[in-house]
């Protein structure tokens, strides 16, 4: 979704251009879609969880069409150790075994280094798009750098992908 600094409000609530698509594509490609997300502004008082509901339900809205098989949610603050906290693969290992992922073939798309990192410690490779905070990343341990998600999921898709794993 755009990005909205510790979004609390559904209303703020909007999709980058061609993510349903992609995520569309990935599934009827034969892929699990899972979102795995740092929301520290629990930990930190600034969003209530029911207000991370609300914001999560109004993105599942905008989706649509179930594209979302699963999503894993850490609410930690960065200060407090976490094995759940990305750059921690915990949320990773946790949909592995629930959903009998063999994380060596997974991909993680993200805007953050953060989302590379966790998933390079567990043999995911990732791609790193530059939409969000994408643009002020490092792309160290990415498999693949995208302009924005829609590009990774054609990427991913054609010949690039394949031939990189």
């Amino acid at each position: 979704m755009e990005e909205v600094h510790y979004c609390n409000d559904p209303s703020k609530v909007s999709l980058l251009p061609g993510v349903a698509e992609g995520l569309g594509a990935l599934r009827q490609a034969g892929f699990r879609t899972i979102l795995v997300t740092n929301q520290s502004g629990l930990a930190r008082g600034l969003i209530s969880p029911e207000q991370y509901e609300r914001v999560h339900a109004r993105l599942l809205e905008l989706l649509g069409d179930a594209l979302l098989d699963a999503t894993y949610m850490c609410g930690d603050s960065p200060e407090a150790p976490s094995l759940r906290r990305k750059p921690a693969p915990g949320m990773l290992l946790e949909a592995a075994a629930e959903w009998n992922l063999d994380l060596r073939r997974s991909w993680m798309i993200g805007d953050k280094a953060i989302d590379i990192a966790c998933g390079n410690q567990v043999g995911v490779s990732g791609i790193l798009v530059l939409t969000g905070h994408g643009r002020l990343q490092d792309a160290t341990g990415a498999s693949h750098i995208a302009e924005n998600f829609a590009q990774a999921v054609r990427w991913l898709l054609g010949e690039g992908a394949m031939s990189n794993s």
